[in-house]
Parts: structure tokens; sequence; C-alpha cells
């Protein structure tokens, strides 16, 4: 059997990761892509004879469908990638988790498309909230005293313990981690849960950062060495209301809604201001000296405001492309919104391109010393590769609750009790 550097790209959307493997020196041989827009942006810089895509939903999509339109037989395939939609996962908006059976358990039908073509190594990755998400998410305020206790499937982190479970049924040895694309040469500080499996078992790991927050020649790429001299015939962006220019014209470069008079900020944050948690998203103007924050598929929503640092305005659709580190050439197709979802959703190519130099060291290295000892008896075994992350997770609450002022009932104590009385964690 011919050994290939054949990538199948699942959830392909704009190729962002797809792009970064190729860097690396993998080939795209096929791409599964249901959205439209995102089908006509492959084939703006892909024509039909060098990249076959399947535009189905992966529901739809059988794994001898992928073999024959990537003309790859079985374990030929260097890598399965793909991003199964991970909106269930966020915690922007409602959290479905796995029980939004649209889109929580597409990591399913990932699943099947890798034990259906055995690739020797699969890539899969998610959104950081992937790894407190509950099967079942319960709202807020169905939390505490005067509501039954959690059950295992709506704590924190049970939908991580059932994506691993599943995981490890493909009998792939997989790990994961959290990883900052600031770390890889992205101008941009987005985090994604990435799982990478090994079908023989071989010594795969997180890669290694290039980059830090510290000083020197490797520190992280701010937005002024990314985006300050980018030049634009056509400023191509959504215009902020003219409420919002309002107070957007307040701000200076870094700041946010509360550096807004105190007579103003109710006006910016609206029914948020009774809210709590994180809000430094609200009317946000972009500091040069920093990395962009995670770019959103809508760069002028109310909470994730991605101003210009210095214009009345958004980030440009040029701007978004060149933080996530699409070609120069990359163009993408549809409306002014759509581009902003399919760059927003994409994965920066520097992730990618880091990924695929690990995957690459890792199968040169099979080829000097062959497989370690201990590859066979790993397989089937998902492995959380970062200690201090796996520390955190097994060490975090169960879940949360709205602060005193917000519960109906606001007695600590009950609250304590109510904490108390949820089903222990499985060991």
């Amino acid at each position: 059997m011919r050994q290939s550097n054949a990538v199948i790209s699942l959830f392909s959307g704009a190729m962002g990761l797809d792009l970064g493997l190729e860097a690396a020196g993998l080939k795209t041989f096929v791409a599964v892509e249901k959205n439209k827009t995102a089908v006509e942006t492959i084939r703006l810089n892909r024509g039909e004879d060098e990249l076959p895509v399947i535009c189905k939903k992966i529901e739809d999509v059988s794994g001898s469908d992928v073999l024959k339109a990537a003309r790859l037989q079985k374990r030929e395939a260097f890598v399965v990638t793909g991003g199964p939609c991970c909106q269930s996962f966020s915690t922007a908006g409602k959290r479905a988790s796995i029980g939004d059976t649209n889109r929580g358990l597409l990591f399913r039908h990932f699943k099947r498309i890798v034990l259906a073509t055995e690739p020797r190594f699969f890539i899969m990755e998610n959104v950081r909230g992937m790894l407190s998400a509950a099967i079942r998410h319960r709202p807020l305020n169905e939390r505490g005293p005067g509501f039954p206790p959690l059950a295992l499937d709506e704590q924190f982190g049970s939908a991580l313990r059932l994506i691993c479970s599943e995981l490890a049924e493909l009998n792939y040895y997989v790990v994961y981690g959290l990883l900052n694309c600031a770390d890889y040469g992205v101008p941009q500080k987005r985090y994604r849960v990435v799982f990478i499996g090994s079908r023989d078992g071989e010594d795969i790991k997180l890669p290694a950062s290039t980059h830090s927050c510290g000083a020197g020649d490797r520190r992280w790429v701010n937005l002024r060495e990314s985006i300050g001299r980018l030049r634009q015939r056509q400023v191509e962006f959504t215009p902020f209301s003219n409420n919002e220019r309002r107070l957007l014209r307040r701000l200076q470069s870094g700041e946010n809604w509360t550096n807004l008079p105190k007579h103003l900020q109710r006006d910016a944050l609206g029914a948020a201001a009774d809210s709590w948690g994180g809000r430094s998203g609200f009317y946000r103007r972009l500091s040069w000296n920093e990395p962009a924050p995670t770019l959103t598929t809508d760069p002028n929503g109310r909470a994730t405001m991605l101003c210009h640092p210095t214009e009345l305005r958004p980030l440009s659709v040029k701007e978004y492309a060149k933080l996530q580190q699409f070609p120069k050439t990359w163009r993408f197709a549809g409306s002014t919104t759509q581009k902003y979802i399919q760059i927003g959703n994409a994965v920066p190519v520097g992730l990618g391109s880091a990924i695929g130099d690990m995957l690459l060291q890792t199968s040169r290295k099979t080829k000097r010393n062959g497989l370690s000892q201990i590859a066979k008896p790993r397989l089937g075994t998902v492995t959380c590769a970062d200690a201090d992350l796996e520390k955190r997770l097994q060490g975090r609450a169960k879940t949360k609750l709205h602060p005193p002022r917000l519960r109906k009932n606001g007695d600590p104590e009950a609250a304590r009790k109510w904490l108390a009385a949820a089903e222990p964690c499985p060991a």
C-alpha cells in the first residue's frame, strides 16, 4: 500500500486549517463542506480538477464517498481533519452542547469517517468551551436552592468525558490539549481545543510553541505588526450604527466600555448592565500593541466588538483575513457578512502549520527508529497532553451559580448545601 501525504478535510469552510497543513508539506485531496458560499470560496481558489469538493451535509456522506472522491484506499490517507460545528460548545449565547442534536453530535460523524477511512492520523479541533460543556446544559436561572441537584450529565466537563470515551473506541492513541494560537506566531489570542490521534500509536504530542508573551524576537505578533501597514484599495466592512460610533469616538486604542464616563456605561451595555461575567467585548477598541482577541463571525456584534484601534469602524474583511493568516491571493465568496463568517470560523493558518510540522516530524521519527515498545499498548487511550490543564480540569467546580443578588434564594448556606448535594464526579 502506497504511503501518502493526503489530507481528507471535513467541515472545510474556507480551508484555514488545510492551508496550514499544506504549508507544512501536506496536500488536501478532498474537502467536505455543506455551506455553498464556502464551497464557492474553495472553487475561487482551487479548480475542480485540482481539489474535489463534496458539497453535502456530513450526515449524508459515507467513508466510501470520501475515499472515492479523493482517489484513495482505506489506510492511505495521512490525516483526516475537521472542526465539527462549535456553536453548541461556545460560551456565547445558548450552550445546548451535546443536547444540540443538529450540531453537538457532529463529532460522531467525524468519528464515523475516521473509522471508515483509517487514516494514519486525525486532527479534531473545537472551541475552548468544549472543555467545560455539559452533555445537558441547565440554564443558570434553574440552578441553586429550590431546584433539583445536578445530574452527572449536567456537570461541567461531562461532554468532554463523553467525547474522550467515544474517541477511545477508535482504538487510536489520542492526545489533546488547549492551544493558544498566539504561541504559534498567529497575531491573535485565540484558544482552540485540539485532539490528535495516531492509528499506530506513534509518538504524537502537542506542537511545541514558537512564540511567547515575553520580550525578544519570538514574542507574540501584535496587531500593528500584522495589519499596521496593510494597504486596502477598498475597505470592506459592515459599519457601526450612529449610536455605536458616538460612544466609540470617546475611546482610545486598547479601551472598552469601562473607560466611558459613568453616565454612558449603561447606555453601552444595555440589558447586560445588570448581568455579570466577562463583558470586555462591549465597545472595545483594539490595541496596536497586543495580538487581536479571538476573531468572531461578527466584528460589530454588541458583545464582541472589534473596533479598529484608530479608525471609527470594525476590522475590515481584508484585516480579518490577514489576522487569520490567509494568503494575500486567497479570495472569499459571498456578501460582506458571509465573508466575516467564513474567516471568523477558520482555524488560523499558523496553528495548522504547527500541527502539520509535528505530524511530519513524528512520521520521520517512526521511519527512522520504528515504533516504540509502548505504541501498541496505548492504542485506545485518550490522554490530556498538558499536565497543568489536566490538573485544572480535575479540580474545577461542578457548576456555577448566579451571584446571590440574582438568585431567588440568596442565602449562601443554602447555595453551599445545594452544591454539596450535586452528584459526585466519576473518578
